[in-house]
């Protein structure tokens, strides 16, 4: 009997991108985003949910592909660290969400080295699901917020929240 893990998947563009959904906390319509100064294009601003402050990146614009407007389609995935040492999360906003999959660990295959514009770090591997590919990204690596922070200090962002 094989290892099976479950996978909320999206998509951005025309590809299925898929997430740990253990790591997922909550599914959000867009809704606008405190903004702030020097930052990335990526990094779309802050929100406060329910007192906890979550910055919030365009994963479409992450992953270097052209920018699209936002729509009724356009949703925010909140994800959360399963460390318990200290709360870390993080919003991503992609173009829809898609399902949620079961895939075992034989299913799922290294990804391959190729000339992508998606950074190779994020990549977990590839699965084939119901004979579609289903890119599925690292989780704790999104969740690692030192890429985010990188134009914006914590200090700053203590004093904006304060």
């Amino acid at each position: 009997m094989s290892d099976e893990q479950e996978y909320l998947t999206f998509k951005i563009k025309d590809e299925e991108f898929g997430l740990d959904i253990l790591y997922v906390q909550e599914i959000r319509v867009w809704s606008s985003v405190t903004e702030l100064p020097n930052k990335p294009n990526y990094f779309k601003g802050i929100i406060n949910l329910r007192g906890v402050i979550i910055p919030v990146i365009d994963l479409r614009q992450r992953f270097e592909i052209e920018p699209l407007e936002y729509s009724a389609t356009t949703v925010t995935i909140i994800l959360r660290s399963q460390k318990s040492e200290r709360l870390n999360a993080i919003g991503i906003v992609v173009d829809s969400v898609s399902d949620v999959y079961k895939v075992s660990s034989e299913a799922i295959r290294p990804a391959p080295e190729f000339g992508s514009h998606i950074d190779s770090c994020f990549l977990n591997g590839i699965a084939s699901i119901d004979e579609k590919l289903i890119i599925l990204l690292d989780t704790q690596k999104l969740l690692d917020q030192n890429e985010l922070y990188s134009a914006t200090s914590k200090e700053e962002l203590a004093e904006i929240v304060d």
